[in-house]
């Protein structure tokens, strides 16, 4: 039997294999498109189950095979993998265009508009009726059939082009690599990087030491070593992948941004921001860009001076001839700086931060704050031989369960993620969500755990927000459960995760060293903390910079009046580099967050910046109460986590909050409220 055709717990990844693909993707659209033709036809009265619940349902099968088809592809991705994937991508992707675009579906949802239950409803299914009725709306719903046409042939094209685009990230980043053979070649890295270079070349099979693109390689190589020419060499490889044939990217980008305004346009939008940012909290691309203006505003001389004395400590170093930064050199110097202001090195605390004490100190941080229990589960079919399955309980009842995926491999995509794969139903015992987190942190070498940079421990407690989202939710209608919520929203319980990575009371859950067992000791603590402003300003720089490149892409990029869009691209990033940037510079051709899939975070970058303000805000409350405050953590639960978007993301906030975000909170954590 194909293990794609039914939901299962748990799920079969043992048992999934590249020929079941296709075939059960082909069956399920069928019968969801079948689903959908007998809701748009029953002569019944309109309700909301016939009508508005039989929609909810109508795809759940198709969605969970779907998702597991791409995430397969992403975590352990074979040739045959990636066939079978790129051929059923178009195909569910012209069906979920085709379904806002189905007349006698609109009709349906239209006449139950109209009844009296439908004038009657309240909360979630009101809130479920207004969305949808937008939904349909803004995806085509009233198009003639000629737009309808061109809509659906849009949506199949992005979506192909948005697949290759991410497939030649994946494939550019792992042709480049550097084996060392003389150890004198890595001076200056700390010993986990020499180290884990090692495992990579054993791993490959070939004597010395292998760099690589991927994060866990390419951030120390660029923060530590000696070798400035090394440091160029990847420093312009990675800020050039996917910009050379077979893998480039020149091409696909310009199509996928025409392809989003023409959508836009034809949908009665001025471009693509106000068409995706409709639906969320900014509600305009220019709003977003106003935000993000304002933020530029506070930060940009505190980033000027932060790179004046960053020069001027490298000329401490080596005299008043040193030469400028330059891009590859930052990072390197901003290191140096560092430890000599601070007598701060972050390698100092990768002995607290093995890969097991910190995911299961995150499990005590939020058993406290939020009531609930996660226990590891054995003997669960798994993708890959490292992932782990876990539950979570509440008060004794399985709610929701999810599977941890943390090291790099080359059959895996970079970055960290998490995915929903089963929505499930509160009030239904036995029906839990399930989902998963993923990441690309240090890997476990010469017989010690992995032992994580405090930035990777932080990535781990953001991918977990995300997951506690998808697992705590309440919400009777699947299509508002969970993480299904604006994508300004989206970023806050993930990014208030982060928060515990800085507290001591939180820290001692779980940071301790891997032999010894004892917390972090409060002189290197402190040392951590004063930190944690340095170089604030270059840090929100760097994000505006990625923010506002995507909203002028999405707004106000025009070929014709703009010319080459990697030069576009890399001009406006220059206005937030501290150095200048190499004229071949083309870190867009690889930016995944907005060209690897149809929407992703195109027009929606902001979003981090954003939520950022709703985190720093709402963790202020925890501060003033106490960090493990239950009452307040509780309140959390209920008016964020459980609420997925039953309800307006503003009024959720300020039922949590007791009043509209302030900007002031996410200044004084960055130290930049006087700037």
């Amino acid at each position: 039997m194909n293990p794609l055709l039914n939901i299962l717990a748990p799920i079969p990844f043992d048992r999934i294999e590249a020929e079941h693909v296709e075939p059960a993707v082909d069956e399920l659209i069928a019968a969801a498109r079948q689903r959908i033709e007998q809701i748009a036809s029953d002569p019944s009265p309109r309700t909301f189950g016939n009508t508005l619940g039989a929609l909810d349902e109508a795809t759940e099968v198709l969605d969970y095979a779907s998702t597991l088809v791409r995430h397969l592809e992403f975590v352990v991705t074979t040739p045959a993998l990636r066939a079978a994937h790129n051929a059923v991508d178009p195909k569910t992707s012209e069906f979920y265009s085709s379904i806002p675009l189905n007349e006698g579906l609109w009709k349906a949802l239209k006449a139950f508009a109209a009844t009296g239950e439908a004038q009657a409803l309240t909360g979630v299914r009101k809130r479920y009726l207004e969305k949808t009725l937008d939904a349909f709306r803004r995806r085509g719903a009233d198009l003639d059939a000629e737009g309808k046409k061109r809509l659906s042939e849009i949506d199949v094209e992005m979506a192909q082009l948005t697949t290759k685009f991410a497939e030649h990230v994946l494939d550019s980043t792992n042709a480049f690599e550097e084996v060392v053979t003389e150890e004198r070649e890595m001076a200056g890295l700390p010993e986990s990087a020499v180290a884990a270079a090692r495992a990579s070349a054993e791993q490959k099979g070939v004597d010395g030491w292998r760099f690589t693109l991927q994060a866990p390689s390419y951030v120390p190589l660029m923060t530590y070593l000696d070798d400035a020419a090394r440091r160029e060499r990847f420093y312009r490889a990675f800020n050039t992948r996917a910009s050379q044939a077979p893998t480039s990217n020149r091409e696909l980008v310009p199509r996928i941004l025409e392809l989003r305004r023409e959508k836009a346009r034809l949908l009665g939008f001025k471009d693509f921001a106000d068409f995706v940012l409709g639906e969320r909290m900014a509600k305009t691309g220019g709003k977003a860009l106003e935000f993000l203006n304002s933020l530029h505003v506070t930060t940009a001389a505190a980033s000027v001076q932060e790179n004046d004395v960053l020069f001027e400590f490298r000329r401490t170093l080596e005299g008043p001839g040193a030469p400028k930064l330059q891009p590859w050199d930052v990072s390197y110097y901003a290191e140096k700086q560092r430890k000599a202001l601070y007598d701060f090195d972050e390698e100092e605390l990768r002995p607290y931060f093995a890969v097991e004490q910190v995911v299961a100190g995150m499990f005590d941080t939020v058993s406290r704050l939020y009531g609930v229990e996660v226990k590891e589960v054995k003997d669960v079919p798994v993708w890959h031989e490292e992932v782990k399955y876990y539950e979570i309980l509440d008060r004794g009842r399985t709610i929701g369960a999810f599977y941890a995926d943390w090291h790099p491999r080359e059959t895996k995509r970079g970055g960290a993620w998490m995915d929903a794969f089963v929505t499930g139903e509160p009030a239904v015992a036995g029906r839990v969500h399930v989902g998963t987190i993923c990441g690309n942190m240090t890997a476990p070498v010469d017989g010690k755990p992995a032992l994580l940079t405090h930035n990777e421990v932080e990535t781990i407690f953001h991918e977990f927000g995300h997951l506690l989202h998808h697992c705590l939710s309440r919400v009777e209608v699947r299509g508002l459960s969970g993480t299904a919520v604006p994508w300004d929203f989206v970023e806050l319980p993930s990014q208030i995760m982060e928060n515990w990575c800085w507290e001591r009371e939180s820290l001692d859950l779980f940071a301790r060293h891997w032999q010894r067992g004892e917390p972090i000791p409060e002189s290197l603590y402190r040392k951590m903390r004063r930190a944690r402003t340095y170089r604030a300003a270059n840090d929100q720089m760097r994000q505006l910079s990625f923010g506002i490149l995507d909203l002028k892409l999405h707004i106000e990029y025009d070929a014709a009046r703009d010319g080459d869009l990697v030069a576009y691209s890399r001009a406006i990033m220059q206005e937030f580099s501290p150095a200048p940037l190499p004229a071949e510079h083309a870190m867009i051709l690889a930016f995944t967050h907005l060209f690897g899939s149809p929407v992703g975070y195109g027009a929606g970058y902001y979003s981090y910046k954003w939520a950022e303000v709703l985190d720093a805000d709402a963790f202020s409350l925890f501060l003033e109460r106490g960090v493990f405050d239950r009452t307040t953590g509780m309140r959390f639960r209920s008016c964020i986590l459980e609420k997925g978007d039953s309800e307006d993301p503003a009024d959720l906030f300020r039922q949590f909050r007791g009043r509209d975000p302030q900007m002031k909170a996410l200044l004084d954590r960055q130290g930049l409220a006087a700037a």
